[in-house]
């Protein structure tokens, strides 16, 4: 007589969440924005505008 060998325990899945998303705050709803970094150096900020800044913005 063959037996089957035992398998390993899976890991749970995770639950489903029927809850409203548009309740729930995304990164979006935050003051920080995209781009923007902690530091508020504004020399710096004037250095990297003037080296990305395109041509035709002379």
């Amino acid at each position: 007589m063959s037996t089957a060998p035992e398998s390993e325990p899976r890991a749970p899945r995770p639950a489903l969440v029927f809850d409203d998303p548009l309740d729930q705050q995304s990164s979006d709803d935050t003051d920080r924005g995209w781009g923007e970094r902690p530091d508020r150096d504004s020399a710096a900020d004037l250095k990297r505008f003037l080296d990305e800044k395109p041509p035709h913005h002379l």
